[in-house]
């Protein structure tokens, strides 16, 4: 769709600002800090934002930008299904290509502005005019080479030689630490019209020590801080006056004590099994944490009855793990991806796995390990997002209701005045003035 810039501005530049895993029970401590309630008081804000199923973070930051839901936009997990690869050496849909929709940041470079994007998830070889892809050098390739390709070489360099130092590959606080400060560089330098940023540090610290941890505290202050940094460099630049600032989670997490290695079930059934020293599959779980696909090798029934049929005799004992299984009508309801026409949903307190190498129910509470996960539906109770809408056209210190992750890129282009409304969502109108 050709985007149509007859609507009128309410603002030339807009920073969004993902902040990963930041959830409704980080809302009270995080709003007590300084430059959040800044924003806050000078803009609108809600902690009732629902997000997409499964709540993972590229299936979300890819209906973030394109405000279609999963069964549209072609992304239904963080990686493509590779069965038997462990997960860091598994390739993830880091590249724009493998979105099947139109994107905001695309339409905004249509209607002749600037922007910019600091690792946002699926943007790599994107339109993005100042671009440092969130990839993965994997085994065998150089990570610096791998940016260069795939974001805008030039402008990687220039944040690589000026910020670098602060980087201890993808560390933390050290990575968040860059990314905020590559992001108030390009605001001071380059006043973008559209930047958006990932910021990590608290979804590392949720999936590392738990939701409630003190770690997990100590993120959200040094995140305040680096807002703080954002809110100072537009300011510098001239620009405060005609921007707007989006600072949105993505998904909640919980924490888990039980892992369930659900591939094991298949594997008692036959259906993944040995052949000449090579592992085969006609059913595998593609498991997300909270969620997990079902994929059978198309047109193998058998296989499916199989494997519903382990599925079943395993949820007769109350300490599966497993809440539901969704068939497609349930899927279509919530708008999920076709990549499977099955997928099976969580208790709070436990996770999937796709591991073949531990036992079919892992209790991590007796190994001594915390750890919280998403991906489960954003139904579940205490699961919803936090945003804040900040800047002169916005209505100030306005606490609004529900909203949806797809209302977020008709906002954008609203904000822009670019028409985005093509999509699954509504630009959020309540919140201008």
């Amino acid at each position: 769709m050709e985007p149509n810039t007859a609507l009128t501005p309410k603002a030339k530049h807009l920073i969004v600002i993902s902040y990963d895993a930041f959830s409704e029970d980080n809302w009270e401590l995080a709003s007590r800090q300084p430059n959040l309630a800044k924003l806050m008081k000078s803009g609108a804000y809600s902690n009732r934002l629902r997000s997409v199923y499964p709540t993972l973070t590229y299936v979300v930051h890819t209906t973030t930008a394109t405000g279609v839901y999963p069964a549209r936009h072609g992304i239904h997990h963080n990686n493509p299904l590779q069965p038997f690869v462990h997960e860091e050496d598994q390739h993830w849909f880091w590249f724009r290509e493998a979105i099947k929709a139109p994107t905001i940041y695309d339409a905004v470079r249509k209607a002749g502005m600037s922007t910019a994007g600091i690792l946002w998830p699926v943007s790599g070889k994107s339109s993005i005019q100042y671009n440092i892809p969130e990839i993965k050098a994997l085994k065998g390739e150089n990570q610096a080479l791998k940016v260069l390709r795939s974001g805008s070489p030039l402008y990687s360099i220039q944040m690589e030689l000026r910020h670098g130092k602060l980087r201890r590959g993808i560390q933390q606080p050290y990575l968040d630490d860059f990314t905020s400060k590559c992001a108030a560089d390009t605001i001071r330098r380059k006043k973008p019209n559209l930047l958006m940023l990932h910021l990590i540090d608290l979804d590392d610290a949720k999936h590392q020590y738990g939701t409630d941890s003190e770690e997990v505290k100590q993120v959200i202050l040094r995140m305040d801080y680096r807002l703080g940094e954002i809110m100072q460099a537009v300011e510098e630049a001239g620009i405060k006056d005609d921007t707007v600032i989006m600072v949105l989670g993505d998904h909640g997490q919980f924490n888990v004590r039980y892992k369930v290695h659900l591939n094991k079930l298949l594997q008692d059934k036959g259906l993944i099994y040995e052949e000449n020293g090579e592992r085969k599959w006609r059913a595998y779980f593609q498991c997300g944490g909270g969620s997990a696909y079902l994929h059978i090798r198309p047109g193998d029934t058998e296989a499916e009855q199989l494997a519903l049929q382990a599925v079943k005799e395993y949820m007769e004992d109350a300490a599966s793990g497993v809440e539901e299984v969704y068939t497609r009508d349930m899927l279509d309801s919530l708008h999920a991806s076709h990549a499977a026409n099955i997928m099976l949903e969580a208790r709070k307190g436990y996770s999937f796995d796709e591991s073949l190498d531990q036992p079919l129910l892992v209790d991590l509470e007796a190994q001594g390990i915390r750890y919280a996960t998403h991906g489960y539906s954003p139904d579940k109770a205490g699961y919803r997002c936090n945003i804040v809408v900040s800047g002169r056209q916005i209505r100030q210190d306005y606490a609004f209701g529900e909203l949806e992750m797809v209302d977020i890129a008709p906002t954008m282009g609203r904000i822009l005045g670019v028409d985005f409304s093509h999509g699954d969502g509504r630009g959020l109108e309540e919140i201008f003035t």
